[in-house]
């Protein structure tokens, strides 16, 4: 009875990953000469061990992973077909934006798990109009449930926060018209760059000047419940010898090359 309960838990769940993967670049793309080859495989092979290592604690393997820093669609085949995940069913979903590092949002999910309905990117526009040269909302629509990937625009320079007030306008807009159109479950996930979440007091998913912060997250909608964790996993997590304790690995810090992972920790959503 106990495994005939867990079994129908399973199948009416899904667990969505969520993860900022700092510069997923393509070497042929990179004029520095910093992205090579070799720093390529290592990133997939640490993205790809990171999966197994959530599917282990969790009991299963996600059903979707939200990724952004994407460089393009060539970096997600080859984490796909030059890691142990080319034993699994995994599928890309992957459309290039406007930014101007070259950076997108990119979602791979289970074919097995979630029937893709349709996809696709949706801008963000200024005022008069004019697409914004930053990340895209990646909005994919499957079969009883829609998820959105946001990477929001960055604190850094002038205008920023007039920025990052658009993406999240943009984004419940968008959910406010999947609602209004009957869509049932609607999950927006990503890396925000901003605490919208104040007051939180689980764990942060980046360290900056020794101070945790709540970046990373979600937003539900509809006949929805999720439970959320922040995965910070020691292969992901290095002492912090400036301000103490700890903190992600990261990958580069400038021009460095550190060989870490990200300076984001991933999220984990159970939703049910």
């Amino acid at each position: 009875m106990k495994f005939l309960i867990l079994l129908v838990s399973l199948l009416d769940s899904l667990t969505v990953v969520s993860w900022n993967v700092e510069n997923f670049l393509d070497p042929k793309e990179d004029s520095t000469g910093r992205h090579t080859a070799k720093r390529l495989q290592a990133k997939c092979s640490g993205i790809a061990k990171t999966i197994f290592l959530i599917a282990e604690q969790e009991g299963r393997l996600p059903d979707a992973v939200a990724l952004m820093e994407v460089g393009n669609r060539r970096v997600l085949r080859k984490l796909l077909s030059d890691t142990p995940l080319r034993k699994l069913d995994y599928d890309i979903i992957h459309y290039d934006s406007p930014d101007r590092r070259g950076i997108d949002c990119a979602l791979l999910y289970r074919r097995s798990r979630l029937t893709l309905l349709r996809s696709g990117p949706r801008h963000l526009l200024d005022s008069a109009g004019a697409v914004l040269p930053t990340r895209d909302i990646l909005l994919a629509e499957f079969e009883g449930i829609d998820i959105l990937v946001n990477h929001h625009p960055s604190k850094v320079g002038a205008g920023s926060e007039a920025r990052r007030a658009v993406a999240m306008r943009r984004m419940w807009g968008l959910i406010d018209s999947l609602s209004l159109a009957g869509h049932p479950r609607i999950l927006s996930v990503g890396d925000f760059n901003d605490n919208v979440w104040p007051g939180s007091d689980g764990p942060g998913t980046i360290k900056y000047n020794g101070a945790w912060e709540k970046i990373d997250g979600h937003f539900a909608r509809g006949a929805l419940t999720v439970e959320e964790s922040v995965f910070d996993h020691p292969l992901l997590t290095e002492p912090d010898r400036t301000f103490g304790g700890t903190k992600p690995r990261r990958t580069f810090s400038g021009p460095r090359y550190l060989s870490g992972l990200s300076d984001h920790y991933p999220i984990i959503l159970r939703v049910y």
